[in-house]
């Protein structure tokens, strides 16, 4: 049976950018501003509070894992800080290892943070598709793999990239799928959370070349059409055709870049009768034929 989390999760081709280890003592605030990538951090020991895009301040304690598949403004402090307590940047004391605060004396927190980046240039479309937020508490297993991603990021090791890119795979499939109950918010994760709806998203992605209706996939799901439409628009965030057309496209899109199937064979794959429809509604998508996707790539 297909696996949609994890075959979001390879499109997305995670790359580590960097992993640190930070220390905080005292009253502190520190404030980042990032173009849209992956944000995770584990606390280790200790506890803060974690401000995302302006939103309300989530306390963190040791045990705690996060990840922001995109985040843009990122405000991280100690727990009492006051809520006007300019921004202070981080000193460093060796590779890779940073104390923020007071900067003698014992600490009181310590965490493993890291960006990442999304290699494929369906980052955003399939990002939308994942929660905006992951809040995990106490799953070991998870600041495992964030020790581990940091460590390989400091080695020198041979395959070091490769090596990473698996870790980053891991820890993000396991972050997704160790979610409790299902957040705010839509997306793939809750769409799989549910149980009728899982039957019909894992449907999709077994067999993309099937010509599927509405109709057919409310069966799969043991629903009558209205309500399948109506539930998974609320619980996914798009309507059942258009995350169909989405997910498509997405492989259209990695198949035309290998170069390796025709044009008809693209189709084929993707459920389209021939070249010249999957032409037409490539195009309508992206601005350019297939063709011409596959010799230059995405549009600037």
């Amino acid at each position: 049976m297909s696996d949609p989390l994890s075959e979001v999760v390879a499109l997305l081709q995670p790359t580590a950018r960097y992993s640190k280890r930070v220390e905080g003592a005292g009253e502190w605030c520190i404030r980042r501003d990032i173009p849209g990538e992956p944000f995770y951090a584990a606390v280790l020991e200790g506890g803060c509070q974690l401000m995302i895009d302006g939103g309300a301040p989530i306390r963190l304690q040791a045990g705690d894992f996060v990840l922001i598949p995109a985040v843009h403004a990122l405000v991280t402090a100690s727990l009492d800080a006051a809520p006007d307590l300019p921004a202070t940047l981080p000193t460093q004391l060796g590779e890779d290892h940073f104390r923020i605060g007071r900067q003698h004396g014992p600490v009181d927190l310590r965490m493993q943070v890291g960006h990442c980046q999304f290699g494929s240039p369906d980052a955003a479309l399939l990002v939308a598709l994942l929660p905006a937020l992951v809040h995990v508490r106490g799953e070991a297993r998870l600041t495992a793999l964030v020790r581990m991603v940091g460590d390989e990021a400091r080695s020198r090791r041979p395959a070091r990239e490769v090596v990473l890119e698996r870790l980053l795979d891991v820890l993000l499939i396991e972050a997704l799928r160790s979610r409790g109950t299902p957040a705010e918010g839509t997306g793939l994760v809750r769409g799989l959370a549910d149980e009728r709806l899982a039957v019909a998203l894992r449907a999709m992605h077994a067999r993309p070349q099937h010509g599927w209706s509405v109709a057919e996939l409310a069966d799969q799901a043991a629903l009558s059409r209205s309500a399948f439409s109506a539930r998974f628009t609320k619980v996914v965030g798009v309507a059942p055709m258009e995350y169909l057309l989405t997910w498509r496209m997405a492989l259209a899109k990695r198949l035309l870049r290998t170069r390796e199937l025709s044009l008809e064979q693209v189709a084929e794959r993707v459920g389209y009768s021939g070249a010249v429809t999957f032409s037409v509604a490539f195009a309508r998508q992206m601005g350019m034929s297939p063709t011409r996707y596959a010799r230059v790539g995405e549009p600037v």
